[in-house]
């Protein structure tokens, strides 16, 4: 019985200092993230420079073209490619459409709320359009059925389900494998009816080039830089910042959203040069699951 007893009070206890912890993380978030961050560590256990777990998984949503399920942590995205055919652009009569969209709906986390999209999931939305174009992925020339007549119009849309930070890393990449994913059927133009046919029964896979990743950091009490920032982290953070990287090891781009980058001399330099490494390991991941759908 006295076993019994001490083993209550020692659950009673840990209980207890769980509840302190809790609490004081909810009413102190900023000194509660310092005091991990002075031991180098972050509160999920990660090192300051330790990225989550990803995986990624194809072809789960039979009736999109193509689609990929992306976890990041415990961010989950899902992404659907759909196709139609349309009209293509009087300046442009060789060139198709890449329509990419994010939605984050108030399920996936309490910081959202019902109703319309929220102006996070737009600028989302407009910097997943910049990097798809500037990365070139995929030719919209390749999506040209017939100039000026007819082209396929691509929409990717990505939502996501859970919401524990860094949804820009997870949402392109599930684009990027969901694009990889897709199949479209065969189409011709008729130039005697006007009209564009498909078949089904041959379905052949996107031109998809060079494989965007971007990898993700946040600055915290302008010294230290966070990779792969959580839900928790993001709002603490002075700035945030994402590197792009195609598989050649060229820098697309550098996405920045708050302050300007402060740190010591050589910050960006040194995220550049991780998010290369970074970048090639997710990108294995996608040939590989690629490779096995």
């Amino acid at each position: 019985m006295a076993e019994t007893s001490n083993a209550s009070s020692a659950i009673d206890v840990a209980e207890q200092e769980a509840l302190k912890a809790s609490t004081f993380r909810r009413l102190h978030p900023k000194v509660y993230l310092e005091r991990f961050v002075a031991e180098k560590v972050r509160p999920d256990g990660r090192e300051l420079d330790e990225w989550r777990d990803v995986s990624v998984n194809v072809g789960s949503i039979s009736t999109a073209d193509g689609s990929a399920l992306v976890r990041l942590g415990d961010t989950t995205i899902v992404c659907g490619v759909k196709a139609e055919i349309a009209e293509p652009e009087l300046d442009r009569p060789n060139e198709g459409f890449l329509v990419p969209n994010i939605d984050l709906p108030a399920l996936c986390s309490p910081k959202f709320k019902p109703g319309p999209p929220t102006e996070e999931a737009q600028v989302l939305s407009d910097r997943l359009n910049d990097v798809l174009l500037a990365s070139g992925i995929i030719s919209r020339i390749s999506l040209c059925i017939e100039p000026g007549k007819s082209v396929w119009v691509l929409y990717i849309d990505a939502i996501c389900l859970n919401y524990d930070g860094n949804a820009f890393d997870a949402a392109l990449l599930a684009m990027v494998a969901a694009l990889r994913n897709t199949r479209l059927p065969k189409a011709a133009y008729n130039e005697e009816t006007g009209r564009t046919t498909c078949s089904r029964r041959s379905l052949l896979p996107l031109q998809v080039n060079k494989l965007p990743i971007s990898s993700s950091f946040g600055v915290f009490d302008s010294t230290h830089v966070l990779a792969d920032p959580t839900t928790f982290e993001e709002p603490l953070l002075d700035t945030t910042f994402s590197v792009i990287m195609n598989e050649d090891g060229k820098l697309v781009s550098v996405l920045q959203l708050g302050l300007g980058l402060v740190g010591q001399p050589g910050t960006l330099d040194r995220c550049i040069a991780a998010a290369k490494a970074h970048s090639s390991d997710i990108r294995n991941l996608v040939y590989d699951t690629s490779n096995t759908s």
